[in-house]
């Protein structure tokens, strides 16, 4: 039987527990897609919390493949600093800094959510397969041969960047409606070249990105990629696609899939629940024999390890769940009765009392954190 709180190795990382902090966007960069004392608090934090793996948000491998002007970006050498600290941070909590890598595609150029509509200023033409625009954003263009090349390219650039930074899990992100997803699903991807058209054509962007950033990367750093195993929607990419497709990414180094769903047309129904995403994980674990991460709708420790006992899959991975609280991890040590299984802080030691200190408190949790 897995347990919430048992170690996971893959390559040459091991996570103290199955727990995961998925990536969640910020918007709250810099300009020029450097991060900011939010990114820092944001993510050390949820590393304090317990969590075994810490994965920061989309980040952009080129200047067009944000989805807002505000938007985390690793194409530059500028922005390197800026991560250095967070994959620093995260490892002194203790937690695996991982991040999620990252081309919006056809959705870029909006603004904040919390402002709406389109980027009004800094704004640009986005770029897809096709030139079909996402209800209410801006008519992409059609990448040509090139621009395919520069993509798979960036990925691979911003992986080289990402490991010489710090983090130790880098995930490609082909899920939610962005580029690599508009690139599998025929409602987004009508080319009839050879990025198009059959399942081989309309995957090959993947596996050509797949195969660049395992080579850029060293074989003791975990290759992830999130899928959207379905679209929701007649017509669209399907389950049954994601587990083929994960069969041939994992045969390409790919070490664990987080497995999501949805996000590419407006006009997907969508089943929501608790753990509703959480049988697509299921699918991709027993069809492609890959490790996967479940996410969608886990908010509760007994809900968590049940996923992990029915071997659903082998890590869960929570978002809003651990912006409601950071230390979701060792609340549901607690509340599981696993808090050997923990380190709590010192430094907090005056708020968990008995509990920390059956915990370890003697030890320090983790190195120094990095100078401001």
């Amino acid at each position: 039987m897995t347990d919430l709180f048992e170690p996971l190795t893959l390559r040459g990382v091991t996570f103290r527990n199955r727990i995961g902090v998925a990536p969640m966007c910020q918007y709250s960069a810099n300009p020029d897609g450097r991060p900011t004392p939010w990114h820092l608090a944001h993510l050390h934090a949820r590393a304090i919390g317990g969590a075994g793996l810490v994965i920061a948000e989309a980040t952009a491998i080129r200047p067009e493949g944000r989805i807002t002007p505000q938007d985390l970006g690793l194409w530059e050498a500028a922005q390197e600093p800026g991560h250095a600290m967070l994959a620093q941070a995260i490892a002194s909590a203790g937690a695996v800094p991982g991040i999620q890598i990252a081309h919006a595609g056809r959705k870029a150029s909006a603004a904040q959510p919390w402002v709406g509509g389109l980027a009004r200023e800094h704004g640009w033409q986005p770029v897809a397969p096709s030139a079909l625009a996402y209800p209410n954003m801006h008519e992409p263009a059609a990448l040509d041969e090139a621009g395919i090349a520069d993509v798979i390219a960036g990925f691979a650039e911003a992986a080289r960047r990402a490991v010489a930074v710090g983090y130790r899990f880098i995930e490609l992100h082909a899920a939610h409606g962005y580029l690599l997803h508009q690139f599998l699903s025929p409602l987004s991807n009508q080319r009839n070249d050879g990025w198009g058209g059959d399942f081989a054509g309309r995957t090959r962007i993947v596996r050509e990105a797949v195969a660049a950033v395992r080579a850029a990367i060293p074989d003791d750093v975990v290759l992830g990629i999130r899928f959207s195993h379905t679209d929701w929607a007649e017509g669209g990419w399907t389950t049954e696609e994601t587990v083929e497709l994960a069969r041939q990414v994992k045969a390409l180094g790919v070490d664990l899939a987080d497995v999501s769903s949805g996000g590419l047309v407006a006009h997907q129904k969508i089943p929501l629940g608790p753990g509703y995403q959480v049988p697509g994980a299921a699918a991709v674990r027993a069809g492609a024999g890959l490790p996967v991460a479940a996410v969608g709708l886990i908010t509760e420790p007994r809900q968590a390890q049940e996923v992990l006992e029915a071997g659903q899959a082998d890590m869960v991975l929570l978002a809003r769940a651990t912006l409601r609280d950071p230390y979701w991890p060792l609340h549901a040590a607690a509340a599981l009765g696993r808090m050997e299984a923990v380190r709590v802080p010192p430094q907090y030691d005056r708020a968990w009392g008995a509990l920390g200190r059956s915990a370890g408190l003697d030890a320090p949790v983790a190195a120094p954190l990095p100078a401001l």
